[in-house]
């Protein structure tokens, strides 16, 4: 059993979360819940791993094997009912980084592309990057639950839209989209030739009472139709050793994706995220598991409080660990509630409106951390917005 309390300190060790704190809020003198990464060690199976394949000392160039491959499909069709050929699978230092290129193969200056706001900040930032148009398609919230607006996305689809970048499960409005519902996107897309790029990283992060559904899996015609970006780096807290693939079935886009990788020098991974790839699905299941039951308590904890003790609500969370929180009872424009959350709770959270105008009265919260500072952290929210009442 993996002991999911106990306190690490990550300070001066690099972390993005932590150490950056002054630099993206201007104040070191806060508990960061912000950007998606866990203070839960990995599995020790993938530690222990890295200690022994660190003891040789010889750090050359590496290649993929079938190992690697057969862990990657056995996950896919064990955890996900998704047999895939080995073939189809080509490799990224990260899903951001695939979006970049999947974008710049597959359309040109001046295409328009769809995404389903609020949504994580890249997928914009992909799009402007290469001079491409985005298209929106809001999500619907009613009751603090979100849905698709089908009719809206037809017209889009319609209008010209070249590619469309799906997260799914949802970052961050936390949605673990339906069969039906993958089923009526993929059919639009398919009948008006879009392009789907799915983000799918928080893939086995889904709680007990959902299923995580790959779109590609729903049938050969839609694989064809689709690029899909894949990494264990959610789920076992291993993003900073930048290992990912790409499940691509159709050849010829494949081959394009190919090509634009290795124009662009990305052509392997690194030696510590091989192996750690490879471990994480051979050997972290039960980890996993027990994280899942760890942070669907947690789910639980912020929203009763939240929702006992302030006027916050908290979006219906089927998988992720990141809540969205509606904060519109605060009475506070975007960059008033983001200064609030900062200088009032002293609590280090992502703002909503860097999601999209419709995540204005919102904030991010990572609940992936031990009881400790998530109860400290939740206490400070919870007394700023009492006192602010």
């Amino acid at each position: 059993m993996t002991n999911f309390n106990q306190v690490y300190d990550r300070n001066n060790t690099r972390s993005v979360k932590w150490d950056a704190l002054e630099s993206v809020f201007n104040t070191d003198d806060i508990l960061p819940m912000w950007v998606a990464d866990m203070d839960f060690q990995a599995p020790q199976a993938i530690n222990n791993a890295i200690i022994e394949r660190a003891k040789h000392g010889i750090y050359g160039y590496t290649t993929i094997d079938e190992d690697i491959e057969d862990a990657i499909m056995n996950w896919l069709e064990e955890r996900h009912a998704w047999p895939i050929d080995r073939s189809w699978i080509t490799y990224s230092p990260g899903v951001v980084t695939s979006l970049l290129i999947a974008i710049q193969a597959f359309t040109e200056r001046g295409d328009s592309i769809l995404i389903q706001t609020p949504v994580y900040p890249p997928f914009s930032n992909s799009i402007t990057a290469h001079e491409r148009n985005i298209v929106t398609n809001s999500l619907v919230e009613k009751d603090d639950y979100y849905t698709i607006d089908f009719d809206d996305f037809e017209q889009k689809l319609k209008d010209g839209v070249k590619a469309f970048v799906l997260c799914s499960p949802h970052n961050p409005v936390g949605r673990v989209w339906t069969k039906d519902e993958l089923q009526k996107m993929a059919d639009l897309c398919v009948k008006y030739d879009v392009l789907i790029i799915s983000d799918e990283i928080h893939c086995d992060l889904v709680f007990s009472d959902y299923t995580h559904i790959p779109i590609a899996s729903l049938s050969k015609e839609i694989s064809e139709q689709t690029i899909t970006c894949m990494s264990p780096s959610k789920t076992f807290n291993i993003a900073g050793l930048q290992a990912s693939y790409l499940v691509v079935e159709d050849s010829n886009k494949r081959n394009t994706l190919i090509e634009h990788f290795d124009k662009q020098g990305l052509t392997q991974l690194n030696t510590i995220g091989n192996i750690a790839l490879e471990k994480a699905y051979t050997d972290g299941g039960e980890w996993l598991d027990e994280l899942v039951h760890v942070l669907e308590d947690h789910k639980n904890y912020v929203v009763n409080r939240l929702e006992k003790e302030t006027d916050l609500t908290v979006t219906k969370m089927e998988g992720t660990y990141l809540l969205w929180v509606n904060c519109s009872s605060l009475g506070l424009q975007s960059e008033e509630l983001h200064e609030f959350m900062i200088q009032k709770a002293r609590v280090g959270l992502n703002a909503g409106h860097s999601y999209g105008e419709e995540g204005s009265s919102y904030v991010r919260i990572n609940i992936a951390c031990p009881n400790e500072t998530l109860i400290e952290g939740i206490n400070r929210i919870v007394t700023a917005a009492q006192n602010k009442a």
